[in-house]
């Protein structure tokens, strides 16, 4: 809890406890100033906030009705009630805060990718110089292992780029002269020379700084459910209440039993039922969801969930698993476990995930050792081991050392040579997901209507898993913001959209989506913090269950709302006919509170 949240719930023990005080107080003097007191310690901020809004032409909405029916109990001499209700109403607002009261810091993450430094060559001498400081045009030196501070193209060196940062793909981009690096991403081996094409501000790091910005502003900001509703419910209720206590007085005289009538009328009709039970219904389903390793940052999460028609995905680390595996190994004049294990032995010290993902495939003592290893940077490496020549890379690196390779194979292939005799590949995978191939037909039982696939990576890749696991359409070759601009189009083309992501890079996309879904366990600090949902153990299905437990928490909402409706205004009718007491108005709605928050339970289960 927040100390505000903590300060609230402080208010509500302590007026509860002089509420219970004044019941026994035998007194009817101090047991009226009991109430009272009870009443200010819980309502005070409440009715301030009643005048504020009074002043700034805001006046019918739930707080000014629970004001205008708790003075009214008090004119009527309900003491109790009018200090009861206004409790129960502070209840409602601490489950409310509760829920909702996670806020979004994705800014601190996305800030924590920017190097506060940058090299600069100028006459050949390298200058260190704040990043916002470097113009475009300038040249910069990045060292193997820096960030890239800013948006250039590559004028001289090789090497491989870690863009997952910015694209959300695992696999390293490799780099040559010609090419475009991001600010953001990491250089991960040979040094480079790097022309700046755009000061700080305008490169893409910045721009997914800005668009996380806006795009969380640019999200409908939904109201409450009991705000909405209170709009329409409480000028019904003060202008029937005002019609009551004026009409029947000039036409039948008797002014004083009308306007008692009015006065009980307001009594009846505080929301107190729906103010307690739909927060809770609410609350009752983020906590179902928690229990699920489901996190739901509040109600406005749960009711754009229930709503959704559109499912939008990130490739990897989302549907994918975000970590390579070798599927298949192809050898030339060797078997395959020796070609397995000779490339293992090379790639022992790299940090490269392809690298990382043959050793992990070599089981027990490696027979063969690397005696030296010299790096190709954008290529591969080239190693001696046994005596003999190797090379390991990409197709590059193959027409360098001369050898007859197999072309039209994936990027994530890795070629062997042997001096120039081609000794085979060996190919790794970012692997789909188990339960990702169960999710679009789980989804579309549910009605989600379209299903989209958003990535980075090439389009050949983006193909496969598109039709593997059957989504409709996807788009590859993405930055952020073209992301960020797919999930614009689709909102704007009226589509209730549910995004889920799981980097930094899915920031933006994450707060722009009606509802933006974070793979937790795995997922950055950034997109947990822009998300509306986070999936804790990253297992998939649990969205077609948010999906479920949004549209029956909704319902059980829906449901107490019409039945409180319901039952208020046959005991409306029947005080403003004058056939109901005032006691019975406060057993029914005391009862149908009972009844309601009984009823909210049932989403914890």
């Amino acid at each position: 809890m927040t100390d505000k949240q903590k300060f609230r719930l402080t208010k509500i023990l302590i007026s509860a406890t002089i509420c219970v005080l004044g019941v026994f107080m035998p007194l009817k003097p101090v047991k009226i100033g009991i109430f009272v007191l009870a009443y200010i310690i819980a309502g005070h901020d409440v009715i301030t906030k009643v005048f504020k809004n009074i002043a700034k032409g805001k006046v019918m909405n739930e707080k000014f009705l629970m004001t205008v029916a708790t003075l009214g109990a008090f004119i009527v001499r309900e003491y109790p009630e009018a200090a009861g209700v206004m409790i129960f109403y502070q209840v409602g607002e601490l489950f409310e805060s509760i829920a909702t009261g996670k806020s979004r810091n994705s800014i601190k993450a996305l800030l924590d990718l920017k190097p506060d430094v940058t090299t600069v060559l100028k006459d050949g001498k390298e200058t260190v110089v704040p990043t916002d400081e470097v113009a475009s045009g300038e040249i910069i030196l990045i060292k193997a292992g820096e960030r890239i501070p800013l948006d250039g193209i590559i004028i001289e060196g090789n090497t491989s780029v870690d863009t997952s940062s910015i694209t959300g793909e695992a696999l390293p981009q490799d780099k040559t002269v010609g090419d475009s690096v991001f600010s953001g991403t990491v250089n991960l081996s040979g040094a480079v020379t790097v022309k700046v094409t755009s000061i700080y501000r305008e490169g893409t790091l910045a721009k997914i700084l800005e668009l996380t910005e806006k795009s969380a502003e640019k999200k409908a900001k939904t109201e409450s459910f009991i705000t909405r509703f209170a709009r329409y419910y409480t000028p019904i209720v003060v202008y029937s209440a005002l019609a009551l206590a004026i009409i029947p007085s000039v036409i039948w005289g008797d002014p004083k039993d009308w306007i008692y009538r009015a006065l009980s009328f307001l009594v009846v009709s505080c929301p107190c039922a729906l103010v307690v039970s739909v927060p809770l219904s609410f609350f009752g389903g983020i906590g179902s969801g928690a229990k699920k390793g489901i996190l739901i940052k509040g109600s406005q999460a749960i009711e754009k969930l229930a709503c959704a028609d559109t499912a939008v995905f990130d490739k990897t680390g989302t549907l994918t698993s975000g970590e390579f595996k070798v599927t298949k190994v192809f050898a030339v004049d060797t078997d395959e476990e020796s070609l397995l294990y000779i490339a293992a032995a090379a790639e022992k010290n790299s940090n490269h995930p392809i690298a990382k993902c043959i050793c992990r495939e070599v089981k027990g003592e490696n027979p063969y050792k690397a005696e030296s290893v010299t790096e190709a940077a954008g290529m591969g490496i080239k190693a001696q081991i046994g005596g003999e020549t190797y090379y390991f890379g990409n197709a590059a690196l193959m027409e360098k050392a001369g050898a007859d390779y197999k072309k039209d194979l994936p990027a994530t292939a890795v070629h062997i040579a042997k001096n120039s005799d081609y000794k085979g590949y060996i190919l790794a995978e970012d692997v789909i997901k188990p339960e990702a191939t169960n999710l679009i037909k789980n989804l579309k039982a549910l009605g989600i209507k379209n299903t989209v696939m958003l990535t980075g990576d090439n389009k050949s890749i983006a193909q496969k898993v598109a039709d593997k696991l059957g989504v409709d359409t996807f788009k590859s070759q993405l930055l952020p913001q073209d992301k960020v601009s797919a999930v614009e189009e689709l909102i704007e083309n009226g589509h209730k959209v549910i995004f889920a992501g799981d980097g930094i890079n899915d920031a933006p996309v994450l707060a722009r989506s009606h509802v933006g879904i974070t793979m937790g366990a795995l997922g950055s600090d950034a997109a947990i913090e822009a998300s509306d949902v986070v999936i804790m153990d990253d297992n998939l299905k649990r969205i077609p269950q948010a999906l479920k437990l949004s549209r029956r928490t909704l319902s059980i909402a829906r449901q107490n709302i019409i039945f409180s409706i319901a039952v208020k205004l046959l005991i409306l009718i029947l005080s403003a006919t004058g056939n109901a007491t005032m006691w019975l108005a406060v057993i029914g709605d005391v009862g149908v509170l009972v009844i309601a928050i009984l009823n909210s339970l049932r989403t914890l289960k």
